[in-house]
């Protein structure tokens, strides 16, 4: 049972999910969930724990104990703690993300992090970032959205940020990696990242964060959320 009405936003990396459901948050006064941090933090707890990716056992029981914060800084940035300490940053790496794509192909990682999102649906709504917030976590939402772009496009966007940030980076690996990541969130066997049969899919490959947004909260204003 939902507590509070729920909006899901899926879909893959670089399609602009985070920043429309941040929009779309802020607008409402609703209460964010950016479920793939969750999945980040645990790939990086496996990395100061000393625990393998690859070892299954010993990344679930780091997901089930996981000791994880979010607190929202005066500029809106959502900052992210494991044991007290600051990740924000590192989890946002392209390792980072490597990592996440990993730990959330284990069935038991994604069973041991459900109930966790679910409590993040509460009064007065939840907009709720993820792969398959509409499919698996929030089946019964209000609203669901599939956000997609072409990988190219992705991988073009995640370059200019990066490169904004001062980072060294190559395009046609940051494209095989997204290629990679969409292979391996696409087959498997739990939770693959695939549009709810009720969701709404936006292609965002050719239009603006502005355009997109326009036409989510069209629909929000249609199905009587604001």
């Amino acid at each position: 049972m939902q507590d509070a009405p729920v909006i899901a936003v899926d879909g893959p990396s670089g399609a602009g999910k985070g920043t429309i459901s941040h929009l779309l948050a802020d607008r409402l006064g609703w209460h964010f969930l950016d479920s793939g941090a969750l999945y980040r933090v645990t790939g990086q707890a496996c990395l100061i724990e000393g625990v393998s990716w690859d070892d299954h056992p010993a990344v679930t029981e780091v997901a089930r104990h996981l000791d994880v914060s979010f607190t929202y800084a005066e500029s809106g940035e959502v900052l992210v703690a494991y044991k007290g300490a600051d990740v924000s940053a590192v989890i946002r790496t392209e390792e980072g993300g490597r990592g996440a794509s990993t730990v959330a192909a284990i069935p038991a990682v994604r069973d041991a992090l459900l109930a966790r999102q679910r409590e993040f649906c509460r009064p007065p709504g939840l907009v709720a970032d993820g792969r398959d917030m509409g499919t698996v976590v929030f089946p019964a939402a209000d609203l669901k959205f599939f956000l997609t772009a072409s990988a190219e496009e992705r991988a073009e966007r995640r370059f200019k940020q990066l490169i904004s940030k001062g980072e060294s980076v190559s395009l046609p690996r940051l494209l095989e990696d997204i290629q990679e990541r969409d292979a391996r969130d696409s087959t498997r066997s739990v939770s693959p990242l695939v549009p709810a049969e009720d969701a709404i899919v936006i292609d965002s490959t050719t239009t603006t964060i502005e355009q997109v947004f326009d036409q989510v909260m069209l629909e929000v204003a249609r199905k009587g959320l604001y």
